[in-house]
């Protein structure tokens, strides 16, 4: 079978009779959002993407983990937090992303955490600059039933590589993608599904062609070509790509860059999913990198409470009039396509 096929029925096969009125509920409320103007919320978020660190091995320039430029406190998830939210959003919850800022596999019992969701058949993801897979952590990440590992490369020489990827090897990236895949073959196991994820930028964007032939070439399942957000694009960048196709900003007459995205007043991350920081904040996105816009702390309320508080139903409302009034929204090129 092919591989993507695969992974996208293992994600369907998450799926069962209560979960699926959940994603009903949360469809059908943001389409009547859009259609009359005003927030309507009836179920739970469908996906979830939490920061079990907001450290980070790497000094990657437009990343407040690599930039270590955080205003808020850094910190690593507690377990008894990350039980609470789980024991809470089980029955509902479809997909687990283990991410928002700094290395996932500096937590030391993330694989522990992993495993905590996977038994309760929740679809499970994280991303990682791969510096961390030695053998026998591959071997566990594999045991742990962790569905998808999007797995960072920026480029297929150690020159390229380092220019964004500051301060890393890729010869670490390389093997520890192959003890991943030389475990999932030893365990007889179809899971993690793993990605390379490619951020293209001017400086690797001559490289795609080789990345897909090193993915070939390794055995990892899919490659996907991401674009960058740039901070400071207005005046150009030399990291935004010179392929258009490539790239979140097109140039202008007068010589300066404007966003693509024409920012629609709905984005359906608002109804479907949010962010929960290591310390227990729930943000709406995870263009929200500082949590200037904290909805709510599960460490004090239920999740519930929350989600369907004043702080997020004022947010939903406001996004539906002038999203584009909405600083994290400004520099956005999601959000607004059902599903991803």
């Amino acid at each position: 079978m092919n591989n993507k096929l695969h992974d996208r029925l293992n994600f369907l096969s998450k799926l069962n009779a209560t979960r699926s009125r959940n994603a009903w509920r949360v469809l059908s409320s943001y389409y009547r959002s859009q259609r009359n103007g005003q927030p309507v919320h009836r179920g739970l978020p469908i996906s979830l993407s939490f920061e079990p660190t907001t450290a980070c091995n790497l000094r990657c320039p437009e990343c407040p983990s690599g930039l270590r430029s955080f205003t808020r406190p850094t910190g690593m998830m507690q377990e008894a937090l990350f039980k609470k939210i789980i024991d809470e959003l089980q029955d509902t919850l479809l997909y687990l992303l283990f991410y928002f800022q700094g290395e996932p596999f500096l937590h030391p019992r993330l694989l522990e955490l992993i495993q905590y969701a996977s038994e309760r058949n929740i679809y499970t993801a994280t991303s990682t600059n791969a510096h961390f897979l030695h053998d026998a952590q591959a071997r566990q990440t594999v045991a742990s039933g962790l569905d998808r590992l999007i797995i960072s490369i920026d480029g297929t020489t150690q020159e390229t590589y380092e220019q964004y990827r500051v301060g890393g090897q890729l010869e670490k990236v390389l093997a520890g993608t192959q003890n991943i895949i030389r475990w999932k073959k030893a365990l007889k196991s179809r899971t993690p599904h793993v990605i390379f994820q490619f951020l293209v930028v001017r400086p690797n964007e001559h490289q795609i062609a080789d990345v897909k032939a090193l993915a070939r070439r390794l055995g990892v399942d899919e490659v996907l070509l991401k674009t960058a957000q740039i901070y400071d694009y207005q005046q150009g960048s030399p990291l935004i790509p010179l392929q258009e196709q490539y790239a979140r900003y097109h140039r202008q007459k007068d010589g300066t860059y404007a966003i693509k995205n024409p920012l629609l007043n709905h984005c359906w991350k608002m109804w479907h999913s949010c962010v929960i920081t290591w310390d227990g904040q729930v943000v709406p996105c995870c263009f929200d990198k500082d949590a200037q816009h904290s909805l709510g702390n599960i460490a004090q309320n239920s999740f519930r409470e929350v989600w369907h508080g004043d702080a997020y139903h004022h947010f939903r409302k406001q996004l539906l009039h002038s999203r584009s009034q909405i600083d994290i929204c400004q520099n956005c090129t999601e959000g607004t396509k059902v599903w991803a």
